[in-house]
């Protein structure tokens, strides 16, 4: 039913409209979620990226999204941590 693209888009994606408007699709809060469950899928293929979060969510699964991720500005390219020897 759900491809890989669509977890890719589960992690890359935001919230094109309402409450959480440019949030990414994973990190929106699952009552919000369970919301449109009850209320209704938006149609096309935001809905079923909402039924994957959702899906995502119920299951404990949000950390294997994590590494499809967008990378940030804020990922280092080295450690912060150097290590000094003094003589």
């Amino acid at each position: 039913m759900f491809s890989q693209q669509d977890l890719v888009q589960v992690a890359r994606q935001t919230m094109p409209f309402g409450k959480y408007q440019g949030r990414v699709l994973i990190d929106l809060p699952e009552a919000y979620l369970l919301w449109f469950a009850h209320e209704g899928w938006p149609n096309g293929n935001l809905g079923l990226w909402l039924q994957l979060a959702l899906e995502i969510k119920i299951n404990g699964l949000e950390k294997l999204v994590d590494p499809l991720r967008k990378p940030t500005d804020k990922t280092p390219d080295e450690p912060k941590v150097r290590i000094r020897f003094d003589d």
